[in-house]
């Protein structure tokens, strides 16, 4: 059996204000934004070189907006991560070496909450 997480829902209350923060301020690509059924709009985003993508919209969640939490971005080094993020724009926290390992945080416009992790390159290879 395979199992592949590959699109998480992001609960928004604005679409185009989140649209504009995930590809402007993070550098997300935009993969579609598509009207399925009145109501209904699904715009996937997906991080620079992540197999999973999220999805933002509207009516396809009851998750209230700003209420996700915890969804980690790894990076391979978080001083060149940060520093591209800052200058985009994004409000990225200091970074916190937590024994080996570096987190830094963020929120977008609605107050979901992200986490930046830096595995090193070395290690992400031994995981792979």
């Amino acid at each position: 059996m395979e199992l592949r997480l590959e699109v998480v829902q992001v609960p928004v209350s604005d679409v185009d204000r989140a649209k504009a923060f995930y590809t402007d301020k993070l550098g997300f690509v935009l993969d579609h934004d598509v009207k399925h059924i009145p109501g209904m709009r699904v715009v996937q985003l997906t991080p620079p070189g992540s197999a999973t993508s999220i999805v933002i919209g509207t009516g396809m969640t009851s998750m209230v907006p700003g209420s996700l939490e915890g969804l980690q971005l790894v990076v391979p080094d978080m001083d060149a991560a940060r520093s591209e993020l800052l200058l985009r724009g994004a409000p990225v926290s200091e970074a916190q070496d937590m024994g080996g390992f570096a987190f830094a945080y963020f929120s977008d416009p609605d107050g979901n909450r992200w986490v930046i992790q830096e595995i090193p390159a070395k290690d992400m290879q031994s995981r792979q």
